[in-house]
């Protein structure tokens, strides 16, 4: 199914070295905003510099795919480290196709990791890659990310009821 994920994860902290292995995995197209770090924030969540630093030395390739242009993509991921892919037009694979060849990666050992259904998922899934949906490490207030919210729990069942559309 074009919008349901292979994984379903509170977010990436939780992708370990038993995942990794379980499932074959030796690299991750990763999105950035809700996923790695606040949207619009320059700087990385708790525990996510230390979980890079865990994947590296996994020897796991990772980079990021983000739909926001460079100006935006560009400082957190030299703060983060990361190789990236900006204007990545998610849904669409292009994107994520871009960076599974740049990195040297098998669509069959490769994961896509976002936060969000209708543009990580949809993307990783229409490439053929399998996707981990993780939750928003903060849910954002604007009207517009609460409606998408809502709209994503009517394809993929996520609890969001403390979310207050007005």
């Amino acid at each position: 199914m074009l919008f349901k994920p292979t994984f379903w994860l509170k977010n990436v902290l939780q992708i370990d070295e038993n995942f990794l292995y379980e499932n074959n995995v030796s690299a991750m197209v990763l999105d950035m905003d809700n996923t790695l770090s606040m949207h619009g924030n320059p700087a990385a969540e708790d525990g996510v510099m230390e979980w890079l630093e865990k994947m590296r030395g996994l020897g796991i390739k990772m980079r990021v795919v983000s739909n926001n242009t460079n100006k935006r993509v560009e400082p957190l991921a030299a703060v983060l480290r990361l190789e990236y892919t900006a204007n990545g037009a998610k849904p669409l694979p292009f994107g994520v196709n871009r960076a599974i060849k740049a990195m040297g990666a098998k669509k069959s050992e490769t994961l896509v990791v976002g936060d969000q259904i209708f543009t990580d998922v949809m993307a990783g899934n229409l490439a053929g890659v399998r996707t981990v949906l993780v939750e928003p490490f903060h849910l954002e207030k604007t009207w517009t990310f609460r409606l998408k919210r809502r709209i994503e729990s009517l394809v993929f069942h996520r609890n969001y009821d403390d979310l207050e559309l007005k």
